[in-house]
């Protein structure tokens, strides 16, 4: 069970504060559920606490997250092609729904080559690759920021400042 107040990450909703635990006042429903509030995002989320549908875990912690971000500049990582934007984009979903920070920045890393790939012949990155891109960069952020305890939006600067890059 997760305490009031803990930060978990959440399936693709990213970082929650657990608000609390009970059994909602709906009809028929006798379960415990989680109350989580998601930081980087409007709402509230009713989580059967014995659920194996979706992915609820601790927020890594800040040597983790320290220790995840020295990694970058030994990660070489390629640009994914898959033949068809449907084999693509499930790739993608794959490791997008693990929520795995090192997974999900290989995958942002992955697409940034491939960015820079299609900026060099003068084309745009395809829409798969940016959505993919932009839900991984906002779970990985959120979670980094939950961790490392710094606002959502300074985490690229943080990151360019221990890897030696600019900010992007």
């Amino acid at each position: 069970m997760f305490e009031t107040g803990q930060l978990v990450v959440y399936g693709t909703t990213g970082v929650c504060r657990v608000e609390g635990t009970g059994t909602p006042d709906l009809k028929g429903i006798t379960k415990l559920y989680y109350l989580l509030r998601p930081l980087y995002q409007d709402g509230v989320i009713y989580a059967p606490v014995d659920s194996e549908k979706v992915l609820i875990r601790p927020v890594i912690s800040r040597e983790e997250a320290e220790r995840l971000v020295a990694l970058i500049p030994s990660l070489h990582v390629q640009a994914c092609r898959g033949r068809t934007l449907q084999q693509l984009a499930q790739h993608y979903q794959s490791i997008v729904q693990t929520s795995d920070c090192r997974e999900l920045m290989e995958l942002t890393m992955s697409i940034y080559t491939k960015r820079q790939e299609a900026e060099q012949q003068k084309h745009r990155l395809g829409m798969v690759d940016e959505k993919y891109m932009r839900q991984a960069e906002r779970l990985l952020h959120g979670e980094l920021s939950a961790a490392l305890g710094i606002p959502y939006d300074q985490v690229p600067a943080f990151i360019a400042s221990r890897v030696g890059k600019p900010a992007q």
